[in-house]
């Protein structure tokens, strides 16, 4: 049996997030140098996020071409709404499918017979197999006014049990040349709306049943930005007036007398995006930001917050941490109102990953950006045309105490975004190049492919480079949220050439034997499976080998494991020879 008793133990948790812009000597043990796939948790840890999945699972239809985008992507009236090529369409929120009863009922148009017409729409869209159709009524137990083959899909036979399900149902078309939308719910006399507008052409306006109605006034027409402040809809990025803020009357996003209330507002500087928040609608432009104060047209005022930094883009702009966070030339930054009546500040926050958005800045051509308020998280996402999905990067960003702790995500590429909060029920949703929906932190994959999550720490030199570190044992104390499935590697001395590199070491629950925490056992009494410890974070005792000056620990996710926090790690080691 080796002696143990030279041991020398040293344990970290796993906190303060991705940091590269130190070296290894000032980094502290808990912090990452690679951290992928992986979220700062706000209960401790880093926690392997979690998967996406569609909303709907048909593809939204396209316009002209397959390569058609989805524009938008929002959570509407308890339907998902989207957009791709010329065409608005909706879904509900929760996916409805059934089967069919009788194949006599499809041998021709008219009706379909199915189980039950529960839960679906009075009228809407339907799909079997790959035909899409559409219907005009219901009754319990059969769509009527059914019409085969919409949406240039071709009639084919379907047989008894065949699943029918609920699909895309157009709302609005002839959107010539529309590109990436903006959309604002609103509710100005008790009636929630939606109003979207596009870059070309007439903004549009949907009612809690989907209905569309085209904004009239020529000067929105082909606005970028809609904001509702102060019970009026504000209108700007119009390329032949980039400069102007258009607003309406009050309470009508469709009127425009400017002795009602209507008129315009022009800055110095080209508009990138509009946000309400504290009371304030906040001007995001390209090298300035304003803020818009009153309450009407008699006291709407423009006051600069600065004319130092503008925001990239847009998409970048959330609420979020009880501020406004926004990408600038330099990286992440707030508006933080202090407490200081008109007094704003503004603080850049991602200097510790600074490189992860040096290259990015210039190269996507989409900022997407979502928050999960229960997480503290905001998430930032470079997407571009031509780039793989698999190579497709983001900025996890997490408010933890007074500070924020970041990661970054990889194979996450949305086209258009939207978070919806309603009841303490979070949905975040983004659309696809390809034409999808997906509704994020769901599953365990994205959409079947395997999340390659990887977290390394710094190289750890316990307080000596100068001695060797001939290492025993690393004991890892995570909590698991399924079956283990990740190896563990050692890295010796930066990696640099010659050093030991051993062969990983799986960590998958078959391979290390029972775990205080997470493995099973039955009793003579009962076939019920019982696990050890219940509920305590469960430890890994995995004995490793060789040795190094320094010494640095990766986990590489399998792709295989529900989601899993690492807590912290225990290495053992005796001391060598010095250097």
């Amino acid at each position: 049996m080796p002696d143990t008793s030279t041991l020398q133990p040293a344990a970290f948790n796993c906190e303060g997030g991705l940091v590269l812009n130190r070296s290894a000597f000032l980094m502290q043990p808990g912090e990452a140098l690679v951290l992928q796939n992986f979220e700062p948790d706000v209960e401790g840890g880093y926690r392997r996020i979690n998967g996406f999945r569609k909303y709907v699972n048909h593809i939204v239809p396209q316009t002209n071409n397959s390569s058609e985008k989805i524009l938008m992507s929002a959570i509407f009236a308890d339907r998902v709404v989207a957009a791709r090529g010329e065409r608005i369409y909706s879904a509900g929120s929760t996916e409805l499918s059934l089967k069919i009863v009788s194949t006599t009922a499809m041998t021709g148009s008219g009706t379909i017979s199915v189980e039950s017409t529960s839960g679906f729409s009075s009228s809407g869209t339907l799909q079997i197999n790959s035909e899409i159709f559409t219907y005009t009524g219901i009754t319990s137990g059969t769509f009527t006014g059914v019409t085969r083959a919409a949406s240039s899909t071709t009639a084919a036979n379907h047989a008894t049990t065949d699943t029918v399900s609920e699909s895309w149902t157009q709302r609005d078309t002839d959107r010539t040349n529309a590109d990436k939308y903006a959309f604002e719910r609103f509710n100005f006399d008790g009636n929630e709306k939606l109003i979207c507008v596009d870059r070309a052409n007439a903004p549009v306006v949907f009612n809690s049943s989907m209905g569309a109605t085209d904004v009239s006034e020529s000067a929105v027409s082909g606005s970028k930005f809609v904001a509702a402040f102060r019970n009026h809809m504000f209108y700007s990025g119009k390329s032949s007036t980039p400069q102007t803020l258009v607003f309406s009357e009050p309470f009508d996003e469709d009127a425009f007398d400017s002795g009602n209330g209507a008129g315009s507002i022009k800055v110095d500087d080209t508009i990138v995006g509009l946000k309400v928040f504290r009371d304030n609608l906040f001007i995001f432009c390209e090298n300035r930001i304003f803020k818009l104060t009153g309450s009407g047209l008699s006291s709407f005022a423009i006051e600069p917050v600065t004319r130092n930094i503008g925001c990239v883009n847009g998409g970048t702009i959330q609420e979020f941490a009880g501020d406004l966070i926004f990408l600038g030339p330099d990286g992440l930054r707030t508006v933080a109102g202090t407490a200081r009546i008109g007094d704003v500040e503004l603080g850049t926050i991602s200097k510790k990953v600074q490189s992860l958005f040096d290259d990015q800045i210039s190269d996507a051509s989409l900022f997407e950006s979502v928050v999960l308020p229960d997480k503290t998280q905001y998430r930032l996402f470079f997407s571009k045309d031509a780039r793989v999905q698999k190579r497709t990067k983001g900025v996890i960003c997490v408010m933890k105490g007074d500070g924020f702790e970041f990661a970054e995500t990889l194979g996450i590429k949305p086209s258009s975004t939207d978070t919806f909060v309603e009841e303490g029920d979070v949905q975040v949703i983004h659309g696809t190049f390809d034409g999808f929906v997906m509704r994020q932190e769901k599953g365990d994959n994205f959409d079947g492919a395997a999340i390659q999550g990887r977290y390394r720490s710094p190289d750890l030199n316990f307080g000596d480079v100068g001695i060797r570190k001939l290492m025993h044992r690393v004991i890892l104390n995570y909590a698991p949220e399924g079956a283990l499935s990740a190896d563990l590697l050692l890295r010796y001395d930066n990696e640099s050439t010659g050093a030991a590199r051993p062969a990983p070491y799986s960590l998958s629950t078959a391979s290390v034997g029972s775990q205080y925490g997470v493995s099973t056992y039955t009793t003579p009494a009962s076939t019920t499976q019982f696990v050890y410890g219940g509920g305590s974070q469960p430890l890994v005792r995995q004995p490793v080998e060789g040795s190094g000056f320094t010494v640095a620990l990766r986990v590489d996710d399998n792709g295989e494991s529900p989601p899993y926090s690492l807590k912290g790690f225990q290495l053992e080691y005796q001391l060598g020879a010095r250097r």
